[in-house]
């Protein structure tokens, strides 16, 4: 099925005729009834298209009436759409305008985080899906990651067990190393859409990882399972890895289990943290 956002592509300037533009049209005239919405997504489809990469300035409101056919409030109303699905940012002053915006991690994250809430997705939804996600980049780690790359994960995992080793704990650190840890290892995969949805999971949700931080069992058998993850990873033991991240989700979802008063075998309640 073709959406309007794809018919309204074909109504912009191809991207190859942009050096050409200059005195030629970029929109076809606006359709009567719906002015705001045909502008809106006829920019909104030239900038995905290409035809304005980030940083660019759009045509001032000026241009946009003349090439839409409307008037000033039709524009301003347009723009203010795709201010809202951040796509564009209106700055004031001499060298004002509408600029086209770099996609932001974080405000992905934030819809995302806002759309589980709203389906209220179950816990054991989010770590199946988290855990096929880390198993996938942790064979990719192990394949693409430089040794260098390897050893920084090991001894940040190292660092992170003599984090939660101080007295006074600082929980927002914890969290912090835990979210750099993941992205360490994201990065290693060199696919860049694996780095994005990891970015996006550790700040907008993290399937309930924050549990195993707040009682000190789970909080170490948690950062143990980090170095032997990590180790296995540096000596290029892919098994052995994958096996220790099935390990990090078999605890969690005895964490979860355990907080919201449902039983927990004696297997994992009588494991013993190596010191």
């Amino acid at each position: 099925m073709i959406s309007y956002l794809d018919t309204a592509a074909t109504m912009v300037v191809p991207l190859q005729e942009k050096q050409d533009m200059s005195d030629k049209p970029v929109f076809k005239q606006a359709q009567p009834g719906r002015a705001v919405e045909d502008v809106s997504l006829q920019i909104e489809a030239a900038i995905m298209g290409g035809m304005f990469l980030p940083g660019d300035k759009l045509p001032s409101e000026r241009e946009l009436q003349v090439q839409f056919g409307t008037g000033r409030g039709v524009i301003r109303e347009a723009l203010r759409i795709l201010k809202q699905k951040d796509l564009v940012e209106v700055k004031k002053g001499s060298r004002g305008g509408a600029f086209v915006k770099e996609a932001d991690v974080a405000n992905a994250s934030a819809s995302l985080s806002l759309f589980l809430k709203q389906k209220k997705i179950d816990p054991e939804q989010l770590i199946v899906f988290r855990e096929s996600i880390d198993k996938t980049i942790t064979m990719l780690a192990v394949a693409q990651g430089s040794a260098e790359e390897k050893n920084r994960l090991y001894e940040k995992s190292l660092e992170f067990k003599a984090l939660i080793s101080e007295e006074n704990l600082n929980m927002d650190l914890i969290g912090e190393t835990d979210r750099m840890l993941n992205t360490l290892l994201a990065k290693m995969s060199k696919n860049p859409l694996f780095v994005w949805i990891m970015q996006a999971i550790q700040l907008g949700f993290s399937s309930y990882d924050y549990a195993l931080y707040e009682e000190d069992h789970y909080r170490r058998l948690t950062v143990n399972n980090w170095i032997d993850t990590a180790r296995e990873i540096k000596n290029g033991e892919i098994m052995k890895a994958l096996s220790y991240v099935g390990y990090h989700y078999s605890l969690l979802r005895k964490c979860i289990n355990e907080k919201n008063g449902e039983s927990i075998d004696k297997e994992t309640r009588c494991l013993t943290i190596e010191e």
